[in-house]
């Protein structure tokens, strides 16, 4: 009969975190962004149409016609390190497991594309974590993103015959710790812009107004972040909705459409995502390329994109403090 392993010296974490974002493409080249579309466009909760309508439709025309132009999107601001997504969301990840060291094991995914919710519940599990804090990155709470992490964590465990205990980080819209690390990072950026803006915007995610008027609480969650951060800042602060897609009526004003007239009208401007915890295609591309052109078409001169929290000194104050509320009684 074999002898027992020797105990290790450095016992192992039985508390995980699992941060999690909305998710990226493998690669920018349209046979990766096909398959992330596919995953993420079939969501209920993102594209809320019967699964007979809307799937002939997906495949059909969707599929076969933004691959290539999302591909392109994603090139214009891909790194070494992957989609900015993936990369800041790494370290945003190595950065919580420096401060928490032994006590917390901190891993990532995706709830669309790689890394996979579940095979990262699973290592943590595999790991030694039986307490887990699933943490969905979206300030804001929206049916088509915090829900559908909920939705995806439920679906592994219930394939799971020994299961984790739980609990998720609620949304933070408000919490006075977010609101702080906004107002802060914020007044650095305009603090170095050799202008000073007109107009401040804040520009959150679309939604389709039906969404909102079945009782989503996206909307009044980001008009309430836009108030606070006015308020602790002490300047107005615009809000607009961008990314719309399909012909449903969206979320207004559009980012857009606000960018083009205030550049007819002279008015500098500096805009931000308060709804992303982390810079990705819809910030880089979308606001900091797509907004310039938008704005400069009406004749604007001076713009600017301000990032978002990121892994930066704001953010992941904020972030060990949000978490680690959530955290109380699982740690000594």
């Amino acid at each position: 009969m074999s002898a027992a392993a020797p105990a290790s010296s450095t016992p192992r974490a039985n508390v995980g975190v699992l941060l999690i974002n909305l998710g990226t493409p493998d690669a920018p080249e349209p046979s990766a962004v096909r398959r992330y579309l596919k995953e993420f466009l079939s969501d209920q909760r993102v594209v809320e149409l019967p699964k007979i309508l809307w799937q002939p439709i997906l495949r059909a025309f969707v599929l076969t016609t933004r691959p290539r132009k999302s591909a392109h999107a994603y090139s214009m601001v891909w790194t070494e390190q992957g989609s900015p997504l993936a990369a800041i969301t790494k370290r945003q990840t190595a950065a919580l497991a420096a401060i928490w060291g032994d006590k917390v094991q901190v891993a990532y995914a995706m709830r669309y594309g790689n890394p996979a919710i579940g095979p990262a519940i699973d290592q943590l599990m595999a790991a030694g974590c039986d307490r887990i804090l699933i943490a969905p990155l979206y300030p804001q709470y929206c049916g088509a993103t915090t829900a559908t992490v909920v939705d995806a964590v439920g679906r592994h465990l219930a394939s799971l015959r020994t299961q984790p205990s739980l609990r998720f980080l609620p949304p933070y819209y408000d919490d006075d710790a977010h609101i702080a690390a906004l107002a802060s990072s914020l007044s650095q950026q305009l603090a170095a812009l050799d202008f000073t803006p007109d107009i401040l915007l804040a520009s959150y995610h679309g939604m389709p107004q039906r969404t909102y008027e079945l009782g989503d609480p996206y909307f009044d969650q980001c008009s309430r972040t836009t108030q606070r951060i006015s308020a602790m800042m002490g300047r107005p602060i615009e809000m607009a909705f961008q990314s719309r897609f399909g012909s449903a009526k969206w979320l207004g004003p559009a980012t857009d459409d606000c960018l083009e007239q205030w550049g007819r009208a002279g008015k500098s401007v500096a805009i931000f995502a308060p709804g992303f915890s982390a810079d990705c295609v819809e910030t880089y591309e979308e606001l900091a390329i797509r907004g310039l052109e938008s704005y400069a078409e009406g004749g604007g001169q001076n713009f600017a994109y301000l990032p978002c929290l990121n892994d930066s000194p704001d953010g992941m104050i904020m972030l060990e403090k949000l978490i680690g509320r959530e955290l109380s009684g699982w740690l000594d």
